[in-house]
């Protein structure tokens, strides 16, 4: 009798640590799938540190490439636990700040037994109606909201977005969709998804972020020629990034 032998499939990702000053830094090393020789280091806001590589490079030449580098994820680590230590959970109650393209608005927690639960925006205030308070029902209503809100906006900053990335020639499909650690991501066939948290953020950053995967469909890797398209359309994308990224743990939570 002939048995098959299915091969062994490498892990997708790899669990890796190196110490630098009196800490351990533990990172996921993961397969960097887009053609690029290059190693590409993360420190992501929820302060996991993600190595993207190779598989040709081996374990030993990553966790070199990571301490090379290792001041600069000491320093973001740091940066990012001290903004962490300032965001409190969310309790979804009247009172709690929310935020809406880029605007701080007071959450107004309304219980009525016979009205169908909504979410709506009046006077500075999002105005959520219950049947019964609950911290996860008026989750999940905003949530919807958001994503709601989301498609609207978003499709309304393509089309703004593709009048000046003149070398899209076409329309790319686009799709809102949570996700945990990014703002925005292009697959290979160049449909783009966007985190429909994103839609808290201010204009400037919703822009960049779509400016981000439209650049991709010109260039799949984070290329000389990537960079240049970023600047030609938003010269100033660094500091909006750069803002979007201090914004995170607030808009994520």
């Amino acid at each position: 009798m002939n048995v098959a032998i299915k091969p062994k499939q490498k892990p997708s990702k790899t669990n890796l640590s190196f110490n630098y000053s009196d800490e351990l830094i533990s990172f996921e090393r993961l397969p960097r799938t887009e053609g690029s020789g290059k190693i590409l280091i993360k420190v992501l806001p929820d302060c996991r540190v993600q190595i993207s590589a190779p598989e040709t490079a081996s374990n030993e030449q990553v966790i070199a490439a990571a301490k090379q580098r290792a001041r600069w994820i000491y320093q973001q680590l740091r940066e990012f636990r001290s903004r962490l230590e300032h965001v409190r959970p969310r309790q979804y109650i009247s009172g709690e700040s929310h935020y809406y393209l880029g605007k701080q608005y007071v959450l107004k927690v309304i219980e009525n037994t016979t009205e169908k639960p909504s979410v709506k925006l009046l006077r500075g205030k999002i105005e959520v109606t219950v049947r019964e308070k609950s911290a996860e029902k008026i989750s999940a209503l905003l949530a919807d909201w958001y994503k709601a809100r989301a498609k609207d906006a978003f499709a309304r900053r393509l089309e703004a977005m593709l009048e000046q990335a003149l070398w899209v020639s076409e329309k790319p499909p686009l799709r809102v969709l949570t996700m945990q650690t990014q703002w925005g991501s292009c697959s290979p066939a160049g449909r783009l998804t966007l985190n429909p948290h994103l839609v808290k953020a201010p204009r400037d950053c919703i822009d960049y972020v779509i400016l981000h995967e439209l650049c991709h469909l010109a260039e799949h890797n984070h290329s000389e020629r990537f960079y240049r398209l970023m600047g030609q359309v938003m010269p100033q994308w660094e500091k909006v990034k750069s803002r979007l990224d201090g914004m995170a743990n607030v808009l994520l939570s």
